[in-house]
């Protein structure tokens, strides 16, 4: 028995981050499933934003993933995911708010939302909202070619951070995508870091405890609650 619970549904970008964060540093932790909860009393008790993830240690609760991402790096044993330095430390900062701002919202929000999230459940696609998105992602994956190029096996270098778990799930479901496909070989080192991450023993222990991936079926109210609209 564990008294380290991630709380959230199984697809969520940001779980996944924080679930590759705890298996990494090999902290055992139970999964609840929020599915059949989300956007209910019980949910907003614990994150009052209606978000996910959420980790519980034992009597403390924690939403934000960067917040839990830092807290289980430094709270438990197991490989240090943050850089000594305080450059070093600003720069991973600077990544994991760029995939906030920058990576996060078009390849998920905008197009894995639109070709892998509503057509499962029955919601066409809205067509502007991905052609928006291919340009901004196409900046992105300029800019982490760049930071790649080189020749660090990870983004900060060659030890992996937080920059890196970060990084992969939204870039990994993207990669899932028609468009993701197409446009991943054009950037070369960017790929093979992809690669390198896949074949990591976190990442393949992680991949091999996911379920199938179902249709989420809160996200129906995503085409009405904050689908972008242009």
């Amino acid at each position: 028995m564990t008294d380290v619970v991630v709380l959230g549904f199984p697809r969520s970008t940001y779980v996944h981050i924080v679930r590759l964060v705890l298996t990494h540093k090999d902290v055992p932790h139970a999964f609840r499933d929020l599915e059949p909860e989300m956007g209910s009393a019980t949910h907003l008790a614990l994150h009052p934003f209606d978000r996910v993830p959420i980790l519980q240690h034992g009597d403390f609760t924690l939403y934000e993933t960067s917040a839990i991402a830092t807290y289980v790096d430094e709270a438990f044993e197991g490989p240090a995911l943050q850089p000594k330095d305080v450059r070093g430390r600003a720069r991973m900062n600077q990544w994991i708010s760029s995939v906030n701002s920058y990576y996060y919202p078009y390849m998920i929000y905008h197009v894995t939302h639109e070709r892998l999230v509503f057509p499962q459940l029955g919601i066409a696609s809205d067509e502007k909202v991905v052609a928006h998105a291919l340009p901004k992602i196409e900046r992105g994956l300029e800019v982490i070619e760049k930071a790649l190029g080189h020749g660090p096996a990870y983004i900060l270098g060659s030890e992996l951070t937080l920059a890196d778990f970060f990084m992969l799930p939204s870039t990994y479901a993207f990669g899932l995508t028609d468009e993701g496909k197409a446009m991943y070989p054009r950037y070369p080192t960017f790929s093979q870091w992809r690669a390198r991450m896949e074949a990591l023993p976190t990442v393949k222990r992680f991949r091999a405890s996911l379920p199938p991936r179902d249709p989420i079926q809160h996200a129906r109210k995503w085409a009405v609650s904050h689908r972008p609209k242009y």
